[in-house]
């Protein structure tokens, strides 16, 4: 099966006009990759627009102590938002992109990709579609990020500033003016400590309730400890 037939098996590639399709024929590959091959690494050159034809890649980056941070994923009928930035701003992958699976993937040649979205209606609307698919995943990372970050300093601030009979008398809305945030952040969180039974609510103050599940909150360690 010839890669362009692989395409059309997905719903943009389906709609292209007889121009599209021949121009697509010109400048399109198939390559196959095993499990856990890499598949683009940072600082790498990008040849053209990826689309995943089977299996799943996996876009990850790694940060300098070695750990690896996954970014998105790629499934079949997706293509890799960073490597059509990289496309049309003429710059290196700024990540790496390994197979979770065995996998195929179309790599549609640059100039071929740039002229398909400048006359195709579809390349337009996928491209469009995987940059706003993407801004909303990340979106969505950043805000459970945020959230954890908050939890933490907000277990951390009572824990440091509760008198010693575990009572910190600070409203929410305190609260959020210290930690940078809103009340309604505040609340959220809080309402989670009290369901964990970890806090108990009361007007205009906070009690601790499990000191040392709050401390766990702070560090993962089972003594509490940094």
């Amino acid at each position: 099966m010839a890669p362009i037939d692989d395409l059309e098996r997905f719903e943009p590639f389906r709609h292209l006009s007889a121009a599209g399709r021949a121009l697509l024929s010109q400048g399109v590959l198939r390559k196959s990759v095993a499990s856990a091959a890499a598949v683009v690494h940072k600082g790498q050159s990008v040849s053209g627009a990826y689309i995943a034809l089977e299996g799943r890649l996996r876009v990850f980056t790694i940060a300098p102590n070695g750990t690896e941070a996954t970014l998105y994923f790629i499934d079949p009928g997706e293509t890799c938002v960073l490597a059509l930035n990289c496309l049309f701003n003429d710059l290196l992958y700024p990540a790496w992109v390994q197979a979770e699976t065995p996998a195929s993937i179309a790599v549609i040649a640059g100039p071929v990709y740039r002229r398909l979205f400048e006359t195709e209606p579809p390349i337009q609307n996928l491209t469009v579609t995987t940059l706003s698919t993407l801004v909303y995943r990340l979106m969505a990372e950043l805000e459970q990020v945020h959230s954890s970050q908050h939890k933490v300093r907000l277990a951390q601030f009572i824990l440091t500033h509760a008198a010693s009979d575990g009572t910190l008398q600070m409203t929410q809305q305190q609260l959020a003016r210290h930690l940078g945030t809103t009340r309604e952040v505040v609340a959220r969180i809080v309402g989670e400590f009290v369901n964990a039974e970890l806090l108990r609510t009361r007007r205009g103050s906070l009690a601790i309730r499990d000191p040392y599940g709050l401390r766990r909150v702070v560090s993962p360690d089972p003594g509490g400890r940094r």
